[in-house]
């Protein structure tokens, strides 16, 4: 059975729906993983009183569009992050189906163009769950980055790389990052330029595409994270860091006052060790804007290479 065999109309739907429960899921990967909480159990329930939400009220995007952005249980405001994750989970199953497997051979089975959408799925929604936990406390879990690689060299046919191509991958996406901004960069400045999660998701773009779309996730992330940047400090004239960080390296220089040796060795060797100043020091979550390019690829890497290289 191939995948032409199944109604458009049922497909979309399914991916669609599909992506927004999963979107759901995120949601909880993303309030308990930064708390090292465990994301089964206990079920999904009200981060202000604690209660157990309802099914019904558990719906990906519309139970926050029926209950107002307020908690039955409480009345608490519900972050409008919890249906945007939903959304984005939907829009990039919706993607993956449609610039993914939609342009795969007509003669495709429907067990390979499944595999096919499970594989990216998993990268995607992985991808977007550190997105939003890099951007609120700044680092990447090696769930994501190191699990994320370990897929991509399993399942490199999948997405048209020999096993080979796929770890040369990775260890030239992690090199790129590790060598210039970690060794480097602490040998000049005395204090890495670049968390280690960030060598770890590049690592994940070379196992996924290949070594040279690593430069291509680099440069475009570097150029996004730099736009972006810099309109925040023309709006708000300063780029402040998140709270969660403040909140860690203030916890941190507490335990180093008190004797914690292994508190001042972090506080020493962290990049975020150190209050920022100015704001060619500001702290800037790249990890989210590393995804921004990878996901780019993943979804237009064919006309971006012929827009860059018209012979490609």
């Amino acid at each position: 059975m191939t995948l032409n065999e199944i109604p458009l109309w049922f497909s979309r739907a399914s991916v669609i729906s599909f992506g927004l429960l999963w979107g759901s899921f995120l949601n909880v990967v993303i309030h308990r993983v930064p708390r090292e909480l465990s994301v089964v159990r206990p079920g999904s329930r009200c981060p202000e009183c604690e209660k157990p939400i309802a099914a019904y009220d558990n719906v990906p995007v519309l139970s926050y569009l029926v209950l107002r952005g307020r908690a039955r249980c409480c009345g608490a405001k519900i972050s409008p992050r919890y249906p945007l994750v939903e959304a984005l989970a939907g829009a990039l199953s919706l993607a993956i189906f449609e610039l993914v497997v939609r342009t795969l051979p007509a003669d495709t089975s429907l067990l390979h163009a499944s595999a096919v959408y499970l594989v990216d799925l998993t990268l995607c929604l992985g991808l977007l769950a550190a997105a939003f936990i890099d951007a609120e406390y700044m680092y990447l879990p090696d769930a994501v980055t190191l699990g994320g690689t370990a897929l991509a060299l399993v399942s490199a046919p999948l997405h048209g790389l020999p096993y080979l191509s796929s770890g040369i991958g990775a260890v030239a996406g992690f090199l790129l990052a590790w060598l210039p901004f970690t060794v480097i960069y602490k040998l000049v400045r005395g204090r890495s330029g670049m968390g280690l999660g960030d060598a770890k998701l590049l690592a994940l773009a070379g196992a996924w595409f290949g070594a040279p779309t690593t430069l291509f996730v680099l440069f475009a992330g570097a150029i996004q994270a730099s736009v972006w940047a810099g309109i925040v400090y023309l709006v708000r004239g300063k780029i402040e860091e998140p709270e969660a960080v403040r909140q860690d390296r203030e916890e941190l220089m507490r335990a180093a006052d008190e004797g914690d040796e292994e508190a001042k060795k972090l506080l020493d060797e962290d990049p975020l060790g150190k209050e920022p100043e100015g704001i060619g020091q500001s702290p800037i979550a790249f990890g989210p804007f590393l995804i921004l390019g990878i996901l780019e690829y993943l979804f237009l890497g064919d006309i971006l290479l012929a827009w860059i290289s018209p012979e490609y």
